[in-house]
């Protein structure tokens, strides 16, 4: 973090702002819109600029810079063209530990005016640190298309109850709960509507009843599926749910990325597994989503790909059935859609295959046993999960059983992350290249003549 986000007081505070020109008028609308008391000095200023400082009560200045002009401000902004005069305010007003800002100039600046989503009170700033102007101007825009515009009516109306709720409503947790179901639901829905009467009347309703009811924390788990590494491939329930989480029990599988988009304040509790390495049995982890649940906790569970597709999701949940535990399930792109899509291979293709088949790759007591006279047929692809140390075994098993040996194949590494790599060959030779190759798990197995179209549709490339 090169810089820290700080929002800036200046109702009545002066600021001096250098420069007459059209930058310089766009940075006094900013000002005097946050209450300046603003000084402007030039040696010529822009009429409209000169109009719009005197309609605010502030001053202009038709003079070069002096140092003199520094004292008693908060706040200053060097809008010039003229190079030597920007480092000259910039040197003097670091020598006096007075914030200065240097349009345009990052390497002289000590605080970055950034981009502004404004829903006032509510207030969204963007910054690339200067390093990307256009950027952050693309990311305020998407911002802008995202925020309803009256959002700032939804921070107005909880102000208005602020004291209110929290007189009414001691316990801080339970507070916060209260204030996210105002927020996200119903009554919420009716202030950005404009419904605000009806929305105070359902407000006032809801604390009547939350004052007459037994104020008890309810928990409560949610089973995400995190998908295969990339985050965007999060759904947007995940997000929401991820966010509200107060307690996290995540698997080796879910990347940092991902775990970087939870709510920050959560308690994070790693029970991921390896080979022969289990940071917490499976059953310690059902109990930990109970326990956890009954202390009132909101409990996510993030687990890699999708939780009921070899993520043993349904032993999780069903514990919870058993303990009468309010659980939500939100399934995730698992590892074979997700690996398959960014690898440039289909697993199903009219000309190569019209079935296919997940299956586990683990290793059951150090044995590995495929039968199925099935898993022959060439219009079939196989995909097998977690096969990388039984990759030996799964080819020799299958060539034994009766599938051919020049069937194509693909190793896939760290899928849909920007260390995915993609290693082909055939049933026979994909052991031996793989381990010629320092490939490094979670990994996905496919088998199939769809692996020849890799080359044709990859898209994704990963290192």
């Amino acid at each position: 973090m090169d810089y820290l986000p700080l929002f800036f007081t200046l109702k009545k505070r002066p600021c001096l702002l250098i420069g007459g020109g059209s930058i310089a008028l766009r940075k006094a609308r900013l000002l005097l819109r946050a209450g300046a008391e603003l000084l402007v000095v030039a040696p010529e200023i822009n009429p409209e600029l000169k109009a719009l400082v005197d309609a605010n009560n502030g001053k202009c200045l038709n003079s070069e810079y002096q140092v003199q002009l520094l004292s008693d401000v908060v706040l200053v902004i060097s809008a010039t063209d003229d190079e030597d005069v920007n480092k000259k305010v910039a040197g003097d007003c670091k020598a006096r530990n007075i914030p200065v800002n240097v349009v345009d100039n990052p390497e002289l600046c000590t605080v970055i005016m950034p981009a502004i989503v404004d829903r006032s009170p509510l207030m969204i700033a963007v910054s690339s640190g200067g390093s990307a102007p256009v950027l952050t101007r693309v990311v305020r825009s998407k911002l802008e298309t995202l925020i309803p515009g009256r959002f700032g009516n939804l921070a107005k109306f909880a102000s208005r109850f602020r004291n209110k709720i929290k007189t009414a409503i001691r316990d801080g947790e339970l507070r916060r709960r209260f204030w996210e179901d105002i927020i996200d639901g119903a009554i919420g829905e009716s202030v950005l509507k404009g419904n605000e009467q009806q929305a105070e009347l359902a407000l006032e309703n809801k604390l009547t009843s939350q004052k007459k009811n037994k104020q008890e924390i309810n928990g409560e788990v949610y089973l995400v599926g995190a998908g295969p590494g990339d985050p965007d491939l999060l759904t947007f329930k995940a997000l929401r749910l991820m966010q509200r989480a107060e307690v996290v029990l995540y698997d080796r599988l879910v990347s940092q990325p991902i775990l970087d988009m939870v709510r920050r304040d959560a308690e994070f509790i790693y029970v991921g597994k390896r080979r022969a390495e289990h940071a917490v049995d499976q059953r310690d982890i059902n109990q930990l989503l109970v326990d956890h649940a009954l202390q009132g906790k909101r409990v996510l569970r993030l687990k890699g790909g999708d939780p009921f597709i070899f993520g043993r999701g349904g032993e999780e949940i069903d514990l919870l059935a058993q303990n009468h535990i309010p659980f939500q399930v939100v399934p995730g792109i698992t590892a074979a859609s997700g690996c398959a899509a960014y690898a440039g291979i289909p697993l199903t293709h009219r000309d190569y295959a019209q079935s296919v088949r997940f299956i586990t790759g683990h290793l059951k007591e150090g044995a590995l046993s495929l039968s199925d006279q099935d898993l022959v047929h060439d219009n079939q692809t196989l995909v097998f999960y977690m096969g990388l140390v039984a990759l030996k075994e799964i080819c020799e098993q299958l060539i034994a059983i009766g599938r051919a040996k020049d069937t194509p194949c693909a190793l896939i590494e760290q899928g849909t992350t920007e260390k995915q790599r993609v290693h082909l060959s055939d049933l026979a030779n994909i052991y031996t290249l793989v381990e010629s190759r320092n490939v490094k798990a979670p990994t996905l197995f496919i088998i199939g003549g769809v692996v020849k179209l890799h080359e044709k549709l990859q898209w994704f490339k990963g290192q």
